[in-house]
């Protein structure tokens, strides 16, 4: 499966899509990027006259290109129209703001993936390659 094809079966359209390229993956993780919009709507109001995005948007991107998108490789053609995803649990920690127009690389290792369920280790990362945040998550694919 190309990483294209990965990207196009994600279950996630415009505006709720996260996840611009996957640069690398394989069977124990996968490294992707996405770019922050400065006409995203919810930078209207978080926060007034100085927009930075909000940790569960940034958590959100972490779990599609971490979580989803290595989930949709390993399952390869058992990931299909009829397939459902869900968020399990995620513990992570904040580290710098992340603004409008920023790109971020998010890095995800692989912890297990057994009984359709994936946990990885997850880091973001700005342009600068400074961390943004970093932590677990975990997903079920059914």
């Amino acid at each position: 499966m190309t990483k294209e094809q990965i990207i196009f079966k994600l279950p996630y359209s415009s505006p709720f899509l996260f996840v611009d390229e996957i640069l690398h993956i394989d069977e124990n993780g996968v490294e992707g990027t996405f770019t922050f919009d400065a006409n995203l709507d919810f930078y209207k109001g978080h926060f007034k006259d100085n927009p930075v995005t909000p940790g569960v948007i940034l958590t959100e991107v972490m779990a599609q290109i971490g979580v989803v998108c290595l989930g949709i490789y390993l399952l390869g053609n058992d990931f299909n129209s009829e397939s459902k995803v869900a968020l399990t649990s995620s513990e992570i920690e904040y580290l710098k703001p992340v603004y409008p127009n920023e790109k971020v690389i998010v890095i995800s290792e692989k912890i297990y993936f057994r009984f359709g369920k994936l946990k990885c280790n997850v880091k973001m990362f700005n342009a600068n390659n400074e961390e943004v945040c970093q932590g677990t998550i975990a997903g079920m694919i059914l």
